[in-house]
């Protein structure tokens, strides 16, 4: 790439694949600055296309996001008919149809034996922060004001608000703001490819689970509000996937220590492992479930906290009231389009298709595996796939190799600092 800037115009010339291109000075804030980034003029199906006409095969949903592809008919149409009706009203002052009709249909797809209720919020760092607070709340209504700490794990990634942050285990997005964030992360997450007990599964007991108990025990768990983890873990480790029986594990030592489970699925939920919630592969419920990226499918800002009835049983009995909110929480606009995405899910029997379409692609992949030495590891359920590459002398291999994907057409979704150090 050549960057020529004019000297009496903010205005610079980008050669791009052979060729200048003008771009006007920009005042955006892109994730890296004085990177080049074509300009999208528009998407449909699984392809998107830049102002060259190039186009791109959306091979990573964007950012795990736009689960659905790009222009479907139905939604844009959902999006059409709330707008003509209403597109904002304040939370404190209306309900709406949408909203209400969302929080069932959620709970309904829970199919759990309690139910569950819906706060409803803007992104997945509002949604896990909401469950933060929900957890310490619940202790609070029943009288333990001391159950106020989150333990997570390393290797993870909550969202980047500071209180998402907090509960995050990645040392890249963490480093400038240490003296604002609490030490949440306490235990490694699971990973059998690269354990951090040097043990293998299945001699070694879930040593990773047991991990837990004793991280309860150095904090006592009467300060602990609750363990929050991803299913599997996604944008920090590249789809690291836990042994069987570790979820079981962790819901058993949380319940004995009245300790609440929450479930970051805001990448893994509502159909991409190939299952409605990626908790339901070890037959798991949890106490608390975020949900955000693929609820919208990427066509409008939304995400969700639910809670179970034992959770908010003491709050409804109480204060009934969740000290948290935003002012376009809950919607209407947002909440019609993710009922429509829904909708479509259901219709379409995509979790399914999710399923089937994953094993097909988790073979083939692994078949390149087998031929290529360089690609480590290849792991992933549904369509949440991971592929590993060894550490290169040389340089970022995984950079390389997302980036001659993006000048071919193809885009994929690089976790920060996924690899192995």
């Amino acid at each position: 790439m050549c960057l020529i800037k004019t000297k009496f115009a903010k205005t610079a010339y980008v050669k791009e694949r052979g060729v200048f291109m003008k771009h006007v000075h920009s005042l955006l804030i892109k994730p890296l600055m004085g990177e080049y980034y074509p300009t999208v003029v528009r998407a449909r199906g699984v392809y998107i296309y830049d102002e060259q006409n190039k186009r791109y095969l959306d091979g990573s949903s964007g950012a795990v996001t736009a689960s659905l592809g790009h222009a479907i008919p139905e939604l844009i149409e959902a999006m059409y008919e709330q707008s003509q009706k209403v597109s904002f009203v304040y939370r404190s002052q209306f309900t709406s149809n949408p909203a209400e009709k969302l929080a069932l249909k959620l709970s309904e797809w829970l199919d759990a034996k309690e139910e569950y209720y819906s706060f409803f919020v803007n992104s997945g760092s509002e949604a896990t922060e909401t469950a933060m607070k929900m957890a310490i709340q619940h202790f609070q209504e029943k009288g333990y004001r001391g159950k106020n700490k989150i333990l997570s794990r390393w290797v993870s990634y909550h969202g980047i608000t500071l209180g998402a942050l907090s509960m995050s285990g990645h040392v890249k997005r963490r480093e400038r703001f240490v003296p604002l964030l609490e030490d949440s992360p306490t235990l490694p997450a699971p990973n059998c490819f690269h354990c951090s007990f040097n043990k293998t599964y299945p001699t070694c007991k879930l040593a990773c689970a047991s991990e837990l108990e004793t991280a309860i025990k150095r904090v006592g768990k009467e300060h602990i509000a609750a363990f929050i983890a991803e299913p599997i873990v996604g944008a920090a480790g590249g789809v690291l996937i836990p042994p069987a029986g570790y979820y079981q594990e962790i819901k058993k030592i949380c319940q004995e220590n009245e300790i609440l489970f929450i479930a970051d699925e805001v990448m893994t939920g509502l159909g991409r492992t190939g299952k409605m919630f990626a908790l339901d592969h070890w037959d798991v419920k949890p106490d608390i479930l975020t949900l955000g990226k693929g609820l919208s499918a990427g066509y409008s800002p939304i995400a969700a906290t639910l809670a179970s009835e034992n959770v908010m049983l003491p709050i409804l009995n109480g204060s009934k009231s969740i000290m948290s909110g935003h002012t376009f929480s809950a919607n209407p606009q947002s909440a019609a389009i993710a009922l429509a995405v829904l909708n479509y899910i259901e219709k379409g029997n995509l979790v399914e298709r999710v399923r089937i379409m994953g094993d097909y692609l988790l073979t083939r992949l692994k078949e390149i595996e087998n031929q290529f030495p360089l690609i480590e590891n290849v792991r992933g359920k549904g369509l949440l796939i991971g592929i590993e590459f060894q550490t290169c002398s040389h340089g970022n291999l995984t950079q390389l190799v997302v980036n001659i994907a993006k000048e071919k057409g193809l885009l994929l979704y690089q976790p920060l600092q996924g690899e192995r150090e």
